[in-house]
């Protein structure tokens, strides 16, 4: 065993003339715990909100979404498509075309993005595991068929099981019209409600899904799509947007399903760095206690440390035992806390402890234990250890002995 360790540890566990010294050790290691398993459990509940955000645009957004740079609407052909699902990594591309229009159910009405959605499209994002009320009944290209948000559904007083009657979508005719009657001027095509999906009120209040026959009829687009919306192989989404975006050319942009919610979860991001500061600098508070425990130790070993400089102890060595005091105090604290906040964690995911209730998305706090959230902590707190220790030993072992 190391010689500075093997006193640092010595000097640690047994008992001091003066108690105070023992008492601020451990209450030290005790502060430096609670606020790492702070760190832990706070860092890792904000994580599991981000996951379950994540999740929640799984449903509707794709792994890779092409867009046209310019304009809104594009045209790509069989062959160009082709060659895109030769991709390695490429499971599937559906094509959609979106756009705004007014949907309208008797006297209610409303104004909705309508996404017309190809055969591909429930295998490129998970939109038919979002039907809480009828059906995914889109595959059908003759027949018109919708599928609501539930806040349209209620907004328009919808309901699929009882509904008699179809709705009725209007959008503008492209191009001018000479005609005098209104009517004239606007695309209309009925449709018939088979589902209604609810993600949260951001899509449940936006949006309305169709099939891509009948969005072409409707926004008068018969050749032209707005957007291709690509699922990858988990592994290979990096490699095949790099290739996409070399492919498609400067006219196109490709976007992964975080650029395409970059806000979100930049917020998300910024609060967790945010919430992992401020924890931060409590921690610094709780290390304060590393220096009077340290000073306190130095002071009443002032003898020992004459000793071992007299007999051939190097001023490099004596301090070295004091820092290794610091770490040990420090890493002590660290890994208890590491141990309780993994343990509180476990508990909240096996017994989900802190409940939401039934009406949320999720009944309870999620919780993302992540690898590198335990390695940045305990880094962050040693290294605040370190500084802490290196005043007192600094200042302290060389004035003992230079008097």
């Amino acid at each position: 065993m190391d010689f500075s360790f093997y006193i640092a540890k010595r000097y640690l566990v047994s008992k001091k003339s003066n108690n105070a010294i023992n008492i601020i050790s451990w209450i030290s290691i005790v502060a430096i715990a609670i606020t790492t398993a702070a760190l832990i459990v706070i860092l890792s509940a904000m994580n599991g909100l981000t996951s379950t955000v994540a999740n929640l645009y799984n449903v509707f957004e794709p792994d890779l979404k092409v867009t046209p740079i310019s304009g809104k609407y594009f045209k790509i052909s069989n062959v160009e498509l082709n060659e895109l699902k030769l991709i390695d990594g490429v499971l599937a591309i559906s094509q959609t075309i979106s756009d705004k229009a007014l949907l309208k159910n008797f006297d209610k009405q409303t104004l909705v993005s309508i996404k017309g959605i190809d055969k591909y499209f429930n295998k490129v994002t998970k939109i038919d595991s979002a039907i809480v009320q009828g059906t995914y009944g889109l595959n059908d290209s003759i027949h018109s068929k919708i599928i609501l948000g539930r806040g349209v559904a209620d907004q328009l007083q919808v309901n699929v099981g009882e509904l008699s009657s179809d709705l009725i979508l209007f959008s503008p005719v492209r191009g001018k019209s000479n005609s005098l009657n209104p009517d004239d001027n606007l695309n209309q095509i009925y449709c018939s409600p088979c589902g209604v999906f609810s993600l949260n009120d951001d899509f449940d209040y936006q949006y309305a899904f169709v099939n891509i026959e009948t969005a072409k009829k409707l926004f008068d687009s018969p050749t032209k799509i707005t957007a291709l919306e690509i699922s990858c192989d988990k592994d290979k989404t990096e490699e095949v947007q790099s290739i996409l975006i070399k492919k498609m050319g400067s006219r196109f942009d490709v976007k992964n399903r975080y650029q395409l919610n970059d806000s979100l979860f930049k917020v998300l991001e910024t609060e967790k760095l945010a919430t992992f500061i401020i924890l931060a600098f409590i921690l610094v508070i709780a290390t304060f206690n590393i220096i009077g425990a340290l000073t306190m130790l130095i002071i009443e070993k002032r003898k020992d440390i004459k000793t071992l400089h007299s007999i051939g102890a190097s001023l490099p060595l004596i301090r070295n035992i004091f820092m290794r005091e610091g770490f040990l105090i420090t890493g002590i604290g660290a890994t208890l806390g590491l141990i309780i906040g993994l343990f509180i964690c476990w508990l909240q995911l096996k017994y989900h402890l802190v409940k939401f209730g039934n009406e949320f998305i999720i009944p309870y706090y999620p919780i993302d234990l992540r690898l590198n959230d335990f390695v940045w902590i305990f880094s962050v707190i040693m290294l605040i250890g370190f500084f802490a220790a290196l005043y007192p030993v600094r200042v302290f072992t060389k004035m003992d002995l230079v008097r």
